[in-house]
C-alpha cells in the first residue's frame, strides 16, 4: 500500500511540474499582452481559493482549522507572498535562468529542513540525488556567471529559503488531515494580501491584447491545479520527495519553449536533461524499494 501511495505520489508531482511550467510560460505570454507580476500575482492565488472553498463547502467538509494550524496556514500564506515577491525582484535584477536556478536550491533546503526538525529521516540516495539533479539543471538553463548581481542572489536564495519552509510546514499542519483546507487558509492569505498591495499602489494591470489574455486566463488555471496538487502531493510523499522531483518543471518548460516557440536545445542541455532525469529516477527506484521493504 505505502508503495503505491508513492508511485502515485510521485506521479501527481509528474503532473504539477509540468503545470507550474505551463503556468509560468503563460504568464510570460500575459506580460507581453499587457499585463504585470503584480496583477497575475494577485489574480493566481484568488482562483485556487475560490475552487478550494467551492470545493470544502460540496461535499460538506469543515473550513475551518483548529485555531493553531490556521494560524500556522496564515503565516505560511505570508511567506507565500514574501518569496514570490522576492522570487520576480530577483528576476529583474538577474538573467532569468540564474535567477531559476537560485531558487531551485529549494527542494535541497527542504530536505535539510525537515532533516534538522526530526521530521523525516535523511535518505543518502535523496540527498545525491537533489545534487545531482541541480548539477544537471545547470546544463539545462546554460547558466553563466554575466550578469551577476548580489542583491539578486540574496532575493533568489532567500526565495529559496522560503518555498522549502512553506514546503517542510506544511505537511505538519496537514498531518493526516485534509490538504485542501491548509492550501486554502495559505491561497486565502496570499490573495488578500496582493490585494492590499495592488490597492496601496493603485494599479492593476490587465493584458490588452487576445494572446495576452490566453495567458492570463492560461497560468492563472493551470496555477489553481498545480497550487493544489502540490500541497496534496506533500500529503501523501512528504516535502522532500515532493520538492525534489519539482526538478522536472524547468525541464518541463524547456520542452514547451522547444515545442511551442521553435526554440533550439543545444548538446549540453541534452546531457543535462539526462542527468536530472537519471538522477531522478534513481530516487523514484530508490522510494519505491524503500517502500516495499516495509510491507
Amino acid at each position: 500500500m505505502e508503495s503505491r501511495n508513492e508511485i502515485l505520489g510521485i506521479v501527481l508531482v509528474l503532473g504539477i511540474a509540468a503545470c507550474f511550467a505551463m503556468a509560468n510560460t503563460l504568464a510570460g505570454l500575459a506580460y507581453t499582452g499587457g499585463a504585470d507580476a503584480l496583477s497575475v500575482s494577485t489574480s493566481r492565488f484568488l482562483l485556487p481559493a475560490l475552487i478550494l472553498l467551492v470545493t470544502l463547502a460540496v461535499r460538506a467538509r469543515p473550513i475551518l482549522m483548529p485555531r493553531r494550524d490556521a494560524i500556522t496556514s496564515i503565516v505560511l500564506g505570508l511567506v507565500t507572498v514574501v518569496y514570490t515577491w522576492l522570487l520576480l525582484s530577483s528576476i529583474e535584477l538577474l538573467p532569468v535562468p540564474l535567477a531559476v536556478l537560485i531558487f531551485y536550491l529549494f527542494p535541497l533546503f527542504t530536505t535539510f529542513i525537515v532533516s534538522a526538525l526530526g521530521w523525516e529521516k535523511l535518505h543518502r540516495v535523496n540527498i545525491i540525488a537533489a545534487v545531482v539533479a541541480f548539477a544537471g539543471l545547470t546544463l539545462v538553463l546554460g547558466v553563466s556567471g554575466e550578469g551577476l548581481h548580489m542583491l539578486g542572489v540574496f532575493y533568489a536564495f532567500l526565495a529559496a529559503i522560503g518555498l522549502a519552509t512553506v514546503s517542510a510546514v506544511s505537511k505538519r499542519v496537514i498531518r493526516t488531515g485534509d490538504p485542501r483546507q491548509a492550501t486554502l487558509y495559505m491561497a486565502a492569505t496570499a490573495t488578500v494580501a496582493f490585494l492590499l498591495v495592488t490597492l496601496t499602489s493603485g494599479e492593476f494591470r490587465l493584458p490588452t491584447t487576445e494572446p495576452g489574455w490566453w495567458g492570463f486566463v492560461g497560468t492563472n488555471l493551470f496555477y489553481a491545479v498545480a497550487m493544489i496538487g502540490y500541497f496534496v502531493a506533500i500529503s501523501m510523499i512528504g516535502p522532500a520527495k515532493t520538492t525534489l522531483f519539482s526538478y522536472l518543471e524547468p525541464l518541463v518548460a524547456t520542452a514547451a519553449a522547444w515545442i511551442l516557440l521553435d526554440q533550439t536545445l543545444d548538446p549540453l542541455q541534452l546531457v543535462g536533461i539526462a542527468i536530472v532525469i537519471g538522477a531522478l529516477v534513481a530516487a523514484a527506484r530508490a522510494g519505491m524499494r524503500a517502500g516495499r521493504s516495509k510491507t
